[in-house]
């Protein structure tokens, strides 16, 4: 499902134009993505959890040279399903 597709499914469910999905949609990435970025958590009880992970420095390989390479410190996002989610998904 691409996002024009979730827009469409948002806005059959909740009885909205798909203009206003559409901005709704956009509003809660927008809101993720800033909680995000300030290091915060977002929990949906029942779908999940959005978290940031630390990343530590390490050292790699590359596969096509056999190289050791340094990977640089990062943080990444991270999803964790609830219970509700993993059970609807496992039927």
């Amino acid at each position: 499902m691409n996002k024009a597709e979730l827009v469409g499914a948002i806005a059959e469910e909740a009885q909205l134009t798909k203009v206003d999905a559409d901005k709704a949609l956009s509003g809660i990435l927008d809101a993720l993505t800033n909680c995000l970025a300030d290091g915060d958590k977002v929990t949906l009880v029942g779908f999940g959890t959005f978290s940031v992970a630390e990343r530590a420095a390490r050292t790699g390989q590359n596969p096509q040279t056999g190289k050791k390479i340094e990977i640089a410190a990062s943080i990444a996002p991270k999803f964790k399903p609830g219970n509700t989610l993993k059970a609807l998904i496992n039927g």
